[in-house]
């Protein structure tokens, strides 16, 4: 019952997930598109396309300023956005919530409109962790590639970081970014295309073009946007005017992802030089993926047969008796050929050579290097290095932007990065950064660096408890955390560290017993050091510990403390108000002493009188007195 239930739901999801995808068929639903004018503070429009460019955003860093543009191509924005080294070796674009899918990403360089800077600087870029380019000198006197990167990537977590490393030639200063959605198997090569790999365009010749353009294509989002092609409208010393057309040519099965105007010009050979040849510049050792583009538009070609010719790549025949109009289905008809070839040296050269016919012809050339991409970080080790670049308030020289083990050539400062080779992840295995001037306290996010084997935050300014979570650091092997301003005791949990040989927790603010685990390590010949540490006890070198008591007996003994303090402090009250009352007294009976024995000898003298007046009438009322 439960298996017939499950295949039930299955079958329903199944024809839901069709039916959505017929709705977005029916809707003609667009690609996704992102263009940023950097440095911009409102979003722009720009002519003739009335293309919308987003306001600056998604930025780690930098400063926004006026550009100055080195090439016509560029687009006519009047902002960029440049990164002095002060803000780090590295910084960053981050872009959410892109949906999933292959895309073309470009970047525009730009130059800082002030005579004060570096009016060329030189950087590399990367996509997604791979370095992709690197400007070499004179790039800002080019109308050609050079003042841009275009790559085709898959972007698969929902997210792009393109990022602009310093080589210390000049602050990276970028005027915009483009990330154009494109179908899913566009310039698909070979078994080798797909998630592992990434096309650098290197170069697009508009073959019998007269002047470099872009395509003006106005419905350019629907197919990667606009492309730039270079002109190429003669071809040795002695070639004929290139062949066009004057008039637009509706190709019958043109590509979706190549605008109509590509092949309405072409370039053929001439009788002097039946041989039509093209030599490109090359970085050696690459591989690179060649792509033409072809259209019988001559006139005098009427159909198949009537014209075919060899393709040669440096030299190897990789195409045979190649008949346009035979292979597109007629004239008029687009055709795209692709090869993949190693480049050892530092040119490419193509040539086609007829082999019916008198003539070749072709309508482009692109070429793009394949970029094997590089496998980035696990995922929470960056982030717990994110929180821990927040919590010691690091400082901005260190950057700290993008992946922090790719590219390789761009690792992060203080970072020490290894390769697992069955994950095709890199981890993190080291901290160095002793001396630094950090702040703050360790977040318990440390623990989640379970790869760390040394940590050295020596010689700062780091406060706070030592956090437990480090004990989850099993592959801990030297702890330094040496010359900082920790409190508290040492966890337990450090006890359970038994790849740890060297522990230096000096010249802190420690107190309490060290764990017992710890001190049976040093049996084991490891070095720890505790000293400058006044409260801490209970292994050799250090004073002994007293009886241990609980929190909860600490607890009682403080309140009992308090509650004596308190009585002493209100017997102390009671007689103070005592001792005032009695000298109070006795200073009044002091004042009046005289008063009193001044009354007292007016008593006296009263009384005597009142004796003798009593004498006095006793013998008068007895007579005289008889004489004998």
């Amino acid at each position: 019952m439960k298996l017939k239930s499950c295949l039930l739901w299955g079958f329903l999801y199944f024809l839901i997930g069709i039916f959505i995808q017929l709705y977005l068929f029916n809707m003609n639903v667009a690609p996704w598109a992102m263009r940023i004018s950097c440095g911009a503070r409102n979003d722009v429009h720009t002519a003739p396309t009335n293309t919308l460019w987003y306001r600056d955003f998604g930025y780690t860093g930098g400063y926004f300023t006026n550009a100055t543009r080195p090439s016509f191509i560029t687009p006519p924005l009047s902002t960029l956005r440049y990164f002095p080294l002060s803000e780090g070796p590295e910084n960053c674009y981050h872009i959410d919530r892109i949906p999933h899918g292959h895309y073309s990403v470009r970047i525009f360089f730009g130059l800082v409109k002030d005579p004060t800077f570096d009016n060329e600087p030189l950087f590399d870029v990367s996509v997604e962790g791979t370095l992709v380019y690197s400007l070499s000198s004179g790039w800002s006197n080019h109308d050609d590639e050079q003042a841009f990167v275009e790559a085709l990537v898959f972007l698969e977590d929902g997210s792009s970081t393109i990022c602009f490393h310093s080589t210390g030639h000049g602050d990276p200063a970028v005027i915009s970014i483009e990330i154009l959605q494109v179908g899913n198997h566009a310039y698909y090569f070979g078994h080798e295309w797909g998630r592992g790999t990434i096309l650098r365009t290197h170069r697009r010749l508009s073959c019998g073009a007269k002047a470099p353009k872009f395509d003006v294509d106005y419905s350019g989002n629907h197919w990667g946007g606009d492309r730039f092609w270079n002109s190429i409208s003669t071809f040795g010393q002695n070639s004929d005017e290139p062949l066009t057309t004057k008039n637009a040519i509706k190709l019958s099965n043109k590509p979706n992802y190549y605008p109509e105007a590509l092949y309405q010009t072409g370039l053929t050979s001439t009788d002097n030089e039946p041989d039509l040849t093209y030599t490109m510049d090359v970085d050696p050792n690459r591989n690179y993926s060649v792509w033409l583009h072809f259209a019988e538009i001559d006139p005098s070609v009427k159909g198949a047969g009537e014209r075919a010719f060899d393709i040669l790549i440096n030299g190897d025949t990789v195409f045979q008796e190649i008949d346009v109009a035979n292979m597109s289905g007629g004239v008029n008809s687009a055709l795209v050929l692709n090869t993949t070839v190693a480049v050892s040296g530092r040119s490419l050269t193509i040539t086609m050579h007829p082999v019916i016919g008198s003539h070749a012809i072709i309508s482009a050339i692109e070429i793009f290097e394949i970029v094997r991409t590089e496998a980035k970080t696990l995922i929470e080790e960056v982030k717990a290095l994110h929180k821990l670049k927040s919590a010691l308030g690091l400082p901005l020289r260190f950057g700290w932007n993008g992946d922090p083990c790719v590219p390789q050539q761009h690792p992060w400062s203080g970072v020490d990065c290894q390769f697992d080779s069955v994950k095709v992840k890199w981890f993190i295995d080291g901290l160095g950064l002793d001396n630094q001037g950090l702040r703050g306290s360790l977040p318990d996010d440390i623990s989640k660096l379970s790869h760390l084997q040394i940590m050295n935050l020596s010689e700062n300014s780091i406060q706070g408890k030592i956090p437990s979570a480090l004990g989850k650091l099993s592959s801990l092997e030297v702890l330094d955390l040496s010359y900082n301003f920790f409190n508290g005791t040492i966890p337990e949990s450090l006890g359970g560290l038994t790849s740890v040989r060297i522990l230096n927790l000096n010249g802190n603010s420690l107190s309490g017993r060290v764990p017992a685990a710890l001190g049976g390590r040093l049996l084991h010949r490891a070095s720890f050091n505790f000293t400058d540490n006044d409260g801490l006890c209970g292994i050799p070198g250090l004073p002994t510990c007293g009886p241990h008591l609980s929190a909860g007996a600490k607890v009682g003994i403080a309140l009992g403390a308090c509650a004596a303090l308190l009585l002493v402090a209100t017997c102390l009250t009671c007689w103070w108000k005592r001792r005032q009352n009695i000298l109070r007294a006795q200073q009044i009976a002091a004042r009046g002493a005289p008063y009193a024995k001044a009354r007292t000898h007016f008593t006296r003298d009263v009384q005597l009188a009142r004796h003798n007046n009593d004498n006095a009438r006793t013998a008068a009322e007895n007579g005289p007195i008889l004489l004998s």
